[in-house]
């Protein structure tokens, strides 16, 4: 049978998200305890796979994994709940044989925007120049054979404490999509870019600029949505609310 997993982790713990030789990551704990406890052999055999790769730094509350295995649910999610330091597992799923956690119906990003005098009317035009389907080139590290058109569901930005907080909500992002877009929304906060700018570069993306990189630590991969409801933890939400605010004190 094919099992998801849902899980949250402190990015600031981890070399990264991908498993690398020597290095202490997110994707590489997790495996580690599925072979240990013999819930895998290896990641071919099990058809082990992660719905999203997030960059050295970035956290999550609500990444998944995926994988084959002959081992009971409520076995697998005793031990990952157990074994695994700065991840929260909170959620497993009897899933269809086909299921790849990377097909998603959608994603959430949230980034934790320190606020230094910001002009708030400034950040919100420029969060509203950025909903819609666009040609990013200009906000994301491109890769090669990857469609640069991505389509931006909606952008909501709120104030709390000494933050500007940012929900970023699609299907697909490309590579540093959203700090990108983030630092652009920092400059003309500030005053250091105008929204004809932002407008110029989204629709003439081969026209090269660059405004910036935002730091990865104050960005959380918040959820990502499928057509069906994962089987939770008892008091998983409180949790959460807790693993957020732990990595949100440090910022």
């Amino acid at each position: 049978m094919r099992i998801a997993v849902k899980f949250a982790y402190d990015g600031r713990k981890f070399h990264g998200y991908a498993r690398q030789p020597q290095l202490k990551t997110i994707e590489g704990e997790i495996i580690k305890i599925l072979v240990k406890n013999g819930f895998i052999e290896d990641t071919t055999e099990s058809c082990f796979r992660s719905a999203s790769r997030t960059d050295k730094g970035v956290s999550a509350l609500g990444n998944v994994v995926a994988f084959n295995t002959d081992a009971y649910k409520e076995r697998i999610f005793q031990e990952l709940k157990n074994d695994l330091a700065n991840i929260l597992v909170y959620g497993i799923k009897d899933v269809e044989p086909d299921f790849y956690p990377r097909y998603a119906k959608q994603r959430t990003y949230r980034y934790y925007l320190k606020n230094e005098d910001f002009k708030l009317e400034k950040a919100l035009s420029a969060v509203a120049s950025f909903a819609g389907e666009y040609n990013f080139s200009n906000f994301a590290r491109l890769e090669e054979f990857k469609d640069p058109v991505r389509t931006i569901d909606n952008i909501i930005i709120c104030e709390q404490d000494d933050f500007l907080i940012i929900d970023f909500y699609a299907q697909t992002f490309l590579w540093n999509q959203v700090r990108r877009i983030v630092s652009a929304i920092h400059k003309m906060a500030i005053g250091k870019l105008e929204k004809e700018q932002i407008i110029e570069a989204l629709h003439n993306p081969n026209k090269k600029v660059d405004f910036g990189l935002a730091p990865s630590e104050p960005l959380i991969l918040k959820d990502i949505v499928y057509d069906f409801e994962f089987d939770y933890g008892k008091e998983f939400l409180d949790s959460l609310k807790d693993f957020e605010k732990n990595i949100v004190t440090s910022f």
